[in-house]
């Protein structure tokens, strides 16, 4: 029977924090811990039950009280990197010996540190827990669902590198972008509302109107910064000295570390990451280079036949395409979709592929709520 810790989790109202409460609720993961809710900002609050859902839990406890903090077996937050920076030092330097399991990015390139994403690097976790390391921490969500897709074909060594074009969720910047983009498409909506609904009006017309409008002064673009309803924004995160993104270099530095690999067995990986005007479903066009020419046939297998049952190998035709590889599809599910599957003109080393998978639950949510499971021997 697997040992009932104490986990103490922070952040857990926020949107990955929601996501990861409603997970856990629905695998009854509940019944395996000792759960402590912490606050910021409501310590002697109740804690939560979720509607009876789960044995009471008492007072929330104060997210920045160490000895309250110290006093649990495992922490998950999902509070933000700022409370990373300040709690964990403190918490590792006051003697904590506790499993830290992290969805900000702050601890991610952390030599101690862990990224987790057991479908993929289960032997890098294991093999890290043998070495008696406690920091465990999600990923980058565009990397984890790129690995979801296609961590078979780096495990079989035939990747030699990969270019990813991303079309990432307005979700992966927050509840409020989320908010945002629904209220920019509401605007839109409304300045053309009555020659829509007229179909003998001109579309230029309108077209004209949607264009003005995405060009006022108070459209909503507060916390993005540019218009996305109705458009794209193709820059994510903070500017780099060689022209990156940040967003960008987590590709390759990333997907690298998750794999374990040291620096002489790098492999390259690098793309433009543009934000689009979906909830929350990043896809990816992923141009791979093979090491050498593999039968599409056989790497169609070698995916379907993978250990990895969320993914989801959809045919090269249109119908499945649009039926299957699309957020609306994939939005609210496990399921990592991979279709368009191809070799290109390049020549038989180039294959194209496209991917979907929720940026809430395997791109933040999900391998925290598993990686607690791996600990106490359940997963």
């Amino acid at each position: 029977m697997a040992e009932k810790l104490t986990v103490g989790f922070v952040g857990w109202r926020g949107m990955v924090g929601s996501v990861l409460m409603n997970r856990m609720i629905e695998e009854n993961d509940f019944k395996h811990i000792n759960p402590v809710f912490f606050s910021t900002s409501n310590a002697g609050g109740n804690a939560p039950d979720f509607d009876g859902k789960i044995d009471n839990t008492g007072t929330l406890k104060d997210a920045n009280d160490i000895n309250e903090l110290a006093k649990c077996d495992a922490i998950i937050t999902c509070q933000g990197g700022d409370y990373t920076k300040a709690v964990h030092p403190a918490l590792r330097k006051s003697g904590w010996m506790g499993y830290w399991i992290d969805a900000a990015s702050s601890l991610r390139m952390d030599d101690n540190a862990i990224i987790i994403l057991d479908p993929v690097n289960r032997n890098v976790i294991d093999d890290a827990l043998a070495q008696g390391k406690k920091d465990f921490i999600g990923g980058n969500c565009t990397v984890s669902l790129m690995l979801m897709a296609i961590g078979e074909l780096f495990r079989r060594d035939w990747v030699e590198w990969v270019s990813a074009m991303t079309y990432q969720a307005a979700s992966g910047a927050g509840a409020n972008n989320m908010r945002e983009l629904i209220s920019g498409m509401g605007v839109l909506h409304d300045s053309v509302s009555d020659n829509l609904s007229d179909p003998a009006s001109a579309i230029l017309e309108i077209d004209r109107t949607i264009a003005d409008t995405q060009r006022l002064d108070d459209f909503p673009k507060q916390h993005f910064g540019a218009v996305l309803a109705g458009s794209l924004i193709p820059y994510i995160d903070s500017q780099l000295d060689n022209g990156q993104s940040r967003e960008e270099w987590k590709g390759q530095a990333e997907t690298n570390k998750i794999l374990g690999k040291d620096s002489g067995e790098l492999i390259n990986i690098d793309g433009i990451c543009v934000r689009i005007g979906a909830m929350r479903c990043h896809s990816q066009a992923l141009t791979i280079k093979l090491k050498k020419d593999i039968p599409l046939h056989e790497i169609e297998k070698a995916l379907i036949d993978s250990k990895n049952p969320w993914l989801d190998v959809v045919p090269n035709n249109k119908s499945d395409s649009m039926a299957r590889l699309t957020p609306v599809a994939v939005t609210g599910t496990l399921g990592v979709a991979i279709g368009r599957l191809r070799k290109m003109n390049m020549g038989g080393e180039y294959l194209t592929a496209f991917t979907v998978g929720d940026q809430l639950l395997w791109g933040a949510a999900e391998p925290l709520r598993r990686m607690l499971g791996i600990i106490q021997g359940r997963i």
